[in-house]
């Protein structure tokens, strides 16, 4: 075939893909308004993987699973719209890393709408102003986001699905690299290019401000300044790429988590999240932690906080494999109960896999 008889071959196609999208967008209208009638959530996380899971599991042609992800996350995206206007809070300003996590899960057909704060992400969910937030939880190399799981302590919003995000850190400015004077970047993201920065930028001077899109503004108003951000940041404020992936770890990745009124159905691959306060006695974290060992449960993660009602009263929070309804993981909360002075569900949620940014 010559290149007009092969262009005539995708144009073909493209109208069959057309009228197979019309088709889907009828049938995602139909399952709105079953939803709309029954009082259901819109947005099914659970439904989601099992779609994404089953496409990948049929794919036979030279499309990447990232690939088919990242068509299929515009199609769904597509179809919330269609059923309803969906709101997501997410941690800003635009471009900032919450922001592409929350782009990567619900694609762009969604209302964003950027918080100043965590708290705010919270209570705008809470009020039912956005019908879900995105947060940071934790970085791979810096560890939990504190204000996050203190956050959970007094919110009844439930997690109801989870983000893993690679994140690759660029240097970004106006002005070519070697007359950089300053740097701007979150804590989080000085603490990821420590050893970067030592290497390369030595003696420059760096400025702390509360998000990566902070910086990017401050890298496009002042002569001599760079930022650490990522791509969508570059972006947005229009700064060149002067360096690429300056993360001391190549395989940096935080995980953000979608909040809303509901915990996920069963999924049959999930995690659990859960939060317990200790009584003041004796081998009380042995006791609690015990029954996930003797019931086989795998805990992937703990953390603690100050409970800020007592001094020196600590919450644990939890990450588990498997979900809430599943006998086992009852039995554990069971258990739990007898030992803690309280035992809060946060949400089971399907496992994520990484994305890149």
């Amino acid at each position: 075939m010559n290149l007009s008889e092969l262009r005539a071959q995708i144009d073909k196609i493209d109208n069959q893909l057309l009228r197979l999208l019309s088709e889907r967008a009828d049938l995602v209208h139909n399952i709105g308004a079953i939803k709309k009638e029954a009082g259901a959530e819109i947005y099914a996380p659970e439904r989601e993987q099992q779609l994404l899971d089953s496409l990948f599991a049929r794919n036979e042609g030279r499309l990447t699973p990232e690939s088919i992800r990242a068509i299929y996350r515009e199609i769904m995206s597509a179809s919330l719209a269609l059923e309803k206007q969906i709101r997501i809070a997410y941690l800003g300003p635009e471009g900032t890393w919450t922001h592409q996590a929350a782009r990567e899960k619900f694609g762009a057909s969604v209302q964003y709408l950027p918080q100043p704060d965590i708290g705010d992400v919270f209570d705008n969910v809470a009020r039912r102003h956005a019908d879900y937030g995105v947060v940071p939880v934790e970085n791979s190399t810096e560890g939990a986001v504190n204000h996050t799981l203190d956050m959970f302590m007094e919110s009844d919003l439930q997690i109801c699905a989870q983000i893993m995000l690679r994140i690759e850190n660029h240097l970004l400015s106006r002005g070519p690299r070697e007359q950089i004077a300053k740097v701007y970047s979150h804590p989080q993201v000085f603490g990821q290019c420590r050893e970067w920065l030592r290497r390369e930028l030595p003696g420059v001077e760096l400025i702390e401000v509360s998000s990566t899109t902070r910086a990017a503004e401050h890298a496009t108003r002042e002569e001599n300044s760079a930022a650490l951000a990522g791509r969508m940041a570059a972006e947005v404020y229009n700064l060149s790429i002067l360096q690429r992936s300056v993360q001391d770890d190549p395989d940096n990745a935080t995980r953000f988590l979608v909040i809303g009124h509901q915990s996920c159905p069963r999924t049959g691959n999930d995690r659990t999240s859960l939060m317990f306060g200790l009584r003041d006695e004796p081998g009380a974290l042995f006791l609690a932690l015990r029954p996930f060992g003797e019931l086989k449960i795998n805990l992937t993660k703990i953390e603690n906080r100050p409970s800020r009602r007592k001094a020196w009263e600590y919450f644990f929070f939890v990450d588990v494999e498997g979900h809430h309804e599943d006998e086992p993981l009852m039995a554990v909360v069971s258990e739990l109960k007898k030992h803690c002075s309280i035992v809060k569900m946060l949400g089971s949620y399907p496992k994520a896999e990484s994305t890149r940014p």
